[in-house]
């Protein structure tokens, strides 16, 4: 009993802390103020999220080297550029490609991509080419926003999500913050930086390829 008493008062702890501390930051790694507060095309499709998180990257390359790596994204198609280990234990296919991948490249609104085999797809709500990219999970639980800003010949690339869990009650919701939070940032910071480095890599290969 001691021993679980301990133990108990330790996580409430960790869990003070996070959510006095460090919360915030989780939710808003690399982004500014501005960024966090800006508004977004696809933020009316989830208006009053349970989550939101905004998180971003300055690419070295503008929004043409980047905007490729965005539209094949997903389950059977390039990838996440995440750990795909971690994907494929739940069985969502994720093979990160480091090459663009032409077949996946015709992203059109409406389009349905799938969650690994069973899950439900993540529908295209927004397509704006070089500029925006919104995917709306089937169950309209969760809203996955892109911006690309240009940025002084670099591009801020921002990554949106905005969940909703009405059915998930107290002890759900207390999961959603303490562990579902912590692990999205950790997913999203390698994604991020994953996309930022294939992208720099594309602008320098279309650079020594130039006139």
């Amino acid at each position: 009993m001691a021993v679980l008493g301990r133990a108990s008062l330790a996580l409430a702890g960790a869990a003070a802390a996070y959510l006095l501390l460090l919360r915030e930051r989780c939710l808003t790694w690399g982004a500014s103020p501005e960024e966090v507060s800006r508004e977004m095309p696809g933020d009316d499709l989830i208006p009053d999220p349970d989550t939101l998180a905004t998180r971003a990257i300055t690419i070295d390359a503008p929004p043409s080297a980047t905007w490729p790596w965005l539209v094949q994204m997903g389950s059977g198609r390039g990838g996440a550029y995440t750990y795909d280990w971690i994907e494929n234990l739940f069985g969502l296919g994720m093979h990160s490609a480091d090459e663009i991948l032409p077949e996946f490249q015709g992203l059109s609104e409406g389009d349905v991509l799938p969650l690994g085999r069973s899950g439900p797809g993540m529908r295209v709500e927004i397509l704006r080419p070089e500029r925006f990219l919104a995917f709306r999970l089937e169950t309209g639980t969760w809203v996955w926003i892109f911006g690309l800003y240009r940025e002084d010949g670099s591009t801020r690339l921002v990554s949106r999500n905005r969940i909703s869990a009405p059915r998930a009650g107290v002890l759900g919701r207390l999961f959603n913050t303490l562990f579902m939070e912590p692990g999205s940032l950790v997913m999203e910071r390698k994604m991020l930086i994953g996309i930022k480095e294939r992208a720099e890599r594309l602008a320098r290969l279309h650079d020594r390829s130039g006139p």
